[in-house]
């Protein structure tokens, strides 16, 4: 289970679902009235076509998260549920980040970029836009080591995840 430095765990739920109309907006609605905020949401179809896999970052206290994906289940057209921060399990995540480069500090922002297995995918005059992909804790720690450099803007794809077993 991932603890953030604000004590709170964060849970990563998969939602195995039915691709039919509604389903993201029920089980969306589920969780925001349970009082839980999404912080990553991702939804993409898996080797069955009519079945999808939405993978969510979840906030809270274990006993009530529980009970949500104890409720998650019971809705329609949804396949099966499972909390993977009670088990092992593999995380990704990819990024872009723009960071302001001047002359002075683009070489080690390149630099920086390739210790973290990164991309430089467009070269601006006072910019390079970097591509990140990697477990959830490497990109947030790219991520740190870029706010020096003056972060302009980013686009994150939401924690994907599978279980190892």
């Amino acid at each position: 289970m991932s603890k953030h430095e604000d004590g709170i765990h964060r849970h990563i739920i998969t939602a195995l679902v039915e691709n039919q109309p509604g389903v993201l907006a029920r089980v969306i609605g589920l969780i925001s009235g349970r009082g839980y905020n999404i912080e990553s949401l991702n939804v993409g179809p898996t080797q069955d076509p009519t079945i999808s896999r939405l993978t969510m970052q979840v906030p809270g206290d274990d006993r009530v998260l529980e009970q949500v994906t104890k409720q998650l289940v019971k809705l329609i057209d949804v396949v099966k549920v499972t909390d993977l921060t009670q088990e092992a399990f593999l995380n990704r995540e990819c990024i872009l980040v723009k960071v302001a480069a001047s002359r002075e500090n683009r070489s080690e922002i390149i630099e920086l970029a390739g210790v973290f297995g990164g991309t430089i995918v467009s070269v601006q005059a006072e910019a390079l836009v970097i591509q990140i992909v990697g477990e959830q804790d490497h990109v947030g720690d790219f991520m740190e080591l870029m706010k020096p450099f003056r972060i302009l803007d980013v686009s994150r794809s939401g924690v994907i995840a599978m279980a190892k077993e």
